[in-house]
């Protein structure tokens, strides 16, 4: 039996106002992600990041997808 290929580990987490941040990384993929999650208003995102700006992206998740003009669609 083997593994499953989609498991990412948690890098790091942090939560303050309602709002979480988690950094992913997923071995399969070599890829790392910020997931973003406001549990006040039950709305998430996340965020596809280059390794070496994944710090960067974890503790300025906003800022960094503006600059990256990255997609911030909020999911319920």
């Amino acid at each position: 039996m083997t593994a499953p290929t989609h498991i990412r580990r948690e890098l790091a987490h942090r939560a303050a106002n309602g709002i979480e941040v988690t950094l992913l990384w997923s071995a399969a993929e070599d890829q790392v992600a910020v997931q973003v999650v406001d549990t006040v208003e039950e709305q998430a995102f996340e965020l596809a990041v280059d390794r070496d700006r994944a710090l960067e992206a974890f503790n300025h998740p906003f800022v960094y997808a503006a600059r990256q003009q990255a997609p911030m669609a909020w999911a319920a």
